[in-house]
């Protein structure tokens, strides 16, 4: 039985060397990308049993996000789809002042059409949690059907279900976005937002403290965990609200890295760590994110746990 089941789409990445342009490169990288995914990879490797469950196409694409999936040592339950393409992106990466660029490419992708039967239902019936994220009821009037169904399917089983806004600005508008979403919080246990589309999206501005709180009163979550950038992260749990600081890092590559702290923070969680706790490897974990490149956090817990005894443990309560 899988500790935490992820559901949601995966894309192969690929990007230029450091310092090309897509359009004159003549070498792309290919590497496995999906916030579910990359979740459920961290969290395994973290010390929980976890599944990533989707739809992809049977095709070499499709079968290359398996394999790389199963590489990082993660299960994985899959239907195949005779219809659809492999969703991929691309990436340029570049220092300021001319910034990182993502093109998405995406349209018709298998995993638009996925269904509840389509999936590891059982095992996230079976599950301790279930998490998705707002991208994936962004990219169909299916999968935001399949998301809603998949939630409420979870809470019905007492499985305790995560969400992670995660708003793609290229999938939706905010309004759009405000709409799908707000109508799937009653079902979410722990809510992962990040501080600006806690304002942007769901329409919570102001104290980041203020703004936990009332979205745990307003939804009934048990835990809401907003995201600050370079100031950390904050959450709110039991009538409580814990400050976790970001932990130093030199940025190799920043995609990935909110993922990684929830794979992490929920990875503890299920071990039996209160939020406090959970909190410090979720911070300590983004900040390995940073120095790997890819979307995936390979991680070790020593790892972890040398950037935890190097920075000490201080938490503000």
């Amino acid at each position: 039985m899988a500790d935490l089941v992820t559901f949601g789409e995966s894309m192969l990445r690929y990007a230029p060397p450091e310092g090309e342009r897509l359009e004159v490169a003549s070498d792309l990288e290919v590497r496995v990308a999906g916030a579910e995914s990359n979740v459920a990879v961290c969290a395994s490797r973290l010390g929980a049993d976890a599944l990533w469950t989707s739809v992809l196409p049977d095709s070499p694409l499709g079968r290359k996000v398996v394999s790389e999936l199963r590489r990082y040592g993660l299960p994985v339950d899959v239907t195949w789809r005779e219809e659809g393409r492999q969703g991929t992106y691309y990436i340029e990466q570049g220092g300021a002042p001319r910034g990182t660029n993502v093109v998405y490419d995406r349209a018709d992708a298998a995993v638009t059409t996925a269904e509840p039967d389509d999936l590891a239902v059982e095992a996230l019936a079976e599950a301790d949690v279930f998490h998705t994220t707002g991208i994936t009821p962004a990219l169909s009037d299916t999968l935001a059907e399949t998301t809603a169904d998949l939630l409420a399917t979870a809470r019905d089983a007492g499985t305790r279900t995560a969400f992670d806004v995660n708003y793609r600005s290229k999938l939706w508008s905010p309004a759009e976005a405000r709409a799908t979403l707000t109508a799937l919080l009653d079902d979410v246990d722990v809510l992962v937002c990040g501080q600006d589309d806690a304002a942007a999206v769901l329409d919570y501005a102001g104290d980041p403290a203020d703004v936990a709180a009332d979205l745990a009163a307003d939804f009934g979550h048990d835990t809401v965990v907003l995201t600050l950038g370079a100031d950390g992260a904050l959450a709110r749990h039991g009538g409580e609200t814990v400050r976790q600081p970001a932990f130093q890092a030199d940025t190799l590559d920043p995609i990935g890295t909110g993922d990684a702290f929830v794979g992490a923070f929920l990875a503890r969680r299920i071990a039996g760590d209160r939020v406090p706790e959970a909190m410090e490897w979720g911070a300590a974990t983004a900040a390995l994110k940073r120095t790997l490149t890819g979307d995936v956090a390979a991680v070790t817990p020593a790892e972890v746990e040398r950037v935890l005894d190097a920075e000490g443990r201080d938490i503000s309560r």
